[in-house]
């Protein structure tokens, strides 16, 4: 299947790794202020916070100093009109947006995606910055912790690919799937006069996307990058080329995901990959790292428990796959920094192929949201050096699992989490939240 899907050619000196939140912020800030032609953003959220006014007041000033500028950014339409999860008061990003547009003399489009008709069911989790013929991957989003505005982070994976054809590439899609879609809407239309997206054309919008593909001329030989695209479990571009890249596999695989859920799939591609003999690396964030993550010593709530339950989906795991740690082939990482979070997706095959992703292998991002990607072949192995010391500073705050005992047992946890779980496994619940989170 990867040997089919070609790619675009790209020199190896135009791919680039920032490793740091800091720097990707900087980067992206720089960009926009040298804009000539077009700067488009997709990511979940431009938050209503320092970091996120920080790169809309960029976008406005630069669109001021150049009103033929392209500026259209792309975010998640429930996302963007509701609060923060545990907070009150708050009534949504799309207030400021409103605002910010009113008052310039030049606007700009900021446009709401609805994936489903419910933000439970699926989001827009698409992700890249094109900028010209520029464009910057991460999973991350645009908010203080993401950015590192203050001291806290939410470590990413961040790019810059210089690359006019898939820049293009990227912007046709969002140009074409997006921008002329019914389902989509402005998110800085006035109240006397605003005009939201008809459910069905919501509930259609799924078919829509779900045929969406980026266009490109395909190469087959030299280094290469495929933009890859997916939503639902039927006919997913992306979803397919993960699990080819695990199929496919050599020697080793090295995974890294947030929240440790891998959809049944993925599992028994995992399992397999083992049996054959094959390393496999694991990188995945404590419960403390974890953006849902409570502190014992605050109030809890049930959202609160999401951690909890990624951590059991890890000890089932690694309770199965114990033999395999001791034989040397499965190696489980886990993330802690002080009171950072982790946020890092992604895999890497043999050190030859590298897929960038926002997608977090779990059942929601395999099923529910609109995921991308971009696949990087590297058949000789010119940018193994720089892939493999990534994937060093990656393990920089890790600590190895040997042992499944390792991981603690929801007798251990504390009591409001203990109650919540054990009611959770009394009314087999797990299953369905683990297909929704």
């Amino acid at each position: 299947m990867l040997s089919k899907l070609g790619g675009i050619r790209l020199e190896p000196e135009s791919l680039h790794w920032l490793l740091e939140p800091k720097l990707f912020k900087n980067e992206l800030l720089q960009r926009i202020a040298s804009a000539k032609h077009a700067i488009y953003l997709a990511a979940l959220y431009l938050e209503d916070d320092e970091a996120g006014r920080e790169v809309l007041d960029a976008l406005m000033a630069a669109k001021q100093q150049n009103p033929a500028l392209d500026v259209k950014v792309f975010v998640d339409f429930h996302r963007a009109r509701r609060g923060l999860i545990g907070h009150k008061g708050d009534s949504g990003n799309y207030l400021r947006y409103r605002r910010v547009n009113q008052l310039a003399e030049h606007p700009i489009d900021i446009l709401g995606v609805p994936v489903k008709t419910r933000e439970l069911m699926g989001v827009l989790h698409l992700k890249g910055f094109v900028i010209d013929d520029t464009v910057l991957y991460s999973g991350a989003s645009l908010n203080n912790i993401y950015l590192q505005q203050f001291d806290r982070y939410r470590f990413d994976r961040y790019y810059v690919i210089e690359s006019p054809e898939l820049a293009t590439s990227m912007r046709e899609l969002m140009l074409s799937s997006l921008v002329n879609d019914p389902a989509v809407s402005s998110l800085t239309q006035q109240p006397s006069d605003e005009v939201l997206p008809a459910k069905v054309d919501i509930r259609n919008f799924k078919k829509r996307l779900g045929a969406a593909r980026y266009q490109f001329t395909p190469q087959k030989f030299g280094t290469r990058v495929t933009p890859l695209i997916g939503l639902g479990r039927k006919n997913n571009q992306l979803n397919r080329a993960i699990l080819a890249m695990i199929d496919q596999s050599e020697q080793s695989a090295f995974i890294c995901t947030p929240y440790f859920n891998p959809p049944l799939a993925l599992v028994r591609a995992l399992n397999k990959h083992l049996r054959n003999g094959k390393r496999l690396d694991i990188v995945v964030g404590d419960k403390t790292a974890n953006d849902f993550y409570i502190s014992p010593d605050k109030p809890f709530n049930t959202i609160g428990g999401v951690p909890y339950l990624y951590e059991q989906s890890l000890r089932k795991f690694v309770t199965k796959q114990q033999w395999a740690i001791d034989n040397g082939l499965l190696n489980i990482h886990i993330w802690k920094h002080e009171n950072n979070s982790f946020h890092l997706k992604g895999l890497s095959v043999d050190n030859k192929r590298h897929l960038l992703t926002g997608s977090n292998l779990n059942p929601r991002a395999w099923a529910l949201d609109l995921e991308n990607g971009l696949l990087l072949s590297d058949e000789q192995g010119v940018w193994a050096d720089k892939f493999k010391a990534e994937q060093e500073f990656i393990l920089t705050h890790t600590e190895r699992l040997y042992h499944y005992s390792q991981i603690d047992t929801i007798d251990e946890y504390p009591a409001p989490v203990k109650t919540l779980m054990t009611r959770i496994n009394r009314i087999k619940a797990g299953f369905l939240l683990k297909r929704i989170l």
